[in-house]
């Protein structure tokens, strides 16, 4: 009797210690895939040249936009997920000629309605309507973050930490640059104004997927 109690005791632990751990591999995988994306989708080159084909008004109205209210002097970089500010960054452009390099700004995680988006704002001479509009257009262009410069990078979507871009060139592209905007791994030359960009983030692949 006392052999069939401790046969059954030690049954009882190896199914609790295998409930457990199944648990914390669930638990594991649930943190992993939220924090990094681990199973969210991937995009290839014809899902975004299919998108800015479908939304290329709406990607232009939203580059032209963008450039006129970012102030001479700075580079903005802005993404946004749901109601917040998913990713901030200001930093100064050096020219030389009296530019401002006191404000270099980088944070992620922001809700529109707070007094740290309204500071933000300030500095960049917008307004909660100027942040709404510009959401509202990157929302219509099927996009969700903007980056000024020449090109102008315009985010198309993320999987994971990884982010599939638009570099949008106001100008041709010299002959010069060709190579670099075309080199099958996180850039892919489209046409002379058009380049498609994969930024890949801490864990998976770096490079555009294989097109099958």
């Amino acid at each position: 009797m006392k052999k069939k109690t401790i046969i059954k005791t030690i049954q009882i632990k190896f199914l609790v210690g295998l409930a457990v751990g199944g648990v914390l591999v669930f638990s594991y995988f649930a943190i992993l895939e939220n924090a990094v994306g681990l199973f969210d989708k991937t995009y290839s080159t014809t899902d975004l040249i299919n998108n800015f084909n479908d939304k290329r008004q709406e990607i232009y109205e939203t580059k032209r936009y963008f450039n006129s209210i970012v102030p001479k002097y700075k580079n903005v970089d802005i993404e946004f997920e749901d109601d917040k500010i998913a990713r901030l960054v200001i930093s100064p452009i050096d020219t030389g000629r009296g530019s401002d390099l006191t404000v270099n700004f980088q944070d992620w995680n922001i809700p529109i309605k707070s007094k740290k988006t309204d500071s933000l704002l300030a500095v960049l001479g917008w307004n909660t309507v100027t942040l709404r509009t510009l959401k509202t257009k990157l929302d219509n262009a099927n996009c969700i973050s903007i980056a000024n410069g020449e090109p102008t990078t315009i985010g198309f979507q993320r999987s994971g930490m990884g982010m599939y871009s638009f570099d949008v060139f106001n100008k041709p592209i010299p002959d010069s640059l060709k190579a670099r905007y075309n080199d099958s791994c996180m850039f892919i030359y489209v046409n002379k104004t058009l380049v498609l960009e994969y930024g890949g983030g801490a864990f998976g692949s770096q490079c555009f997927a294989k097109e099958k």
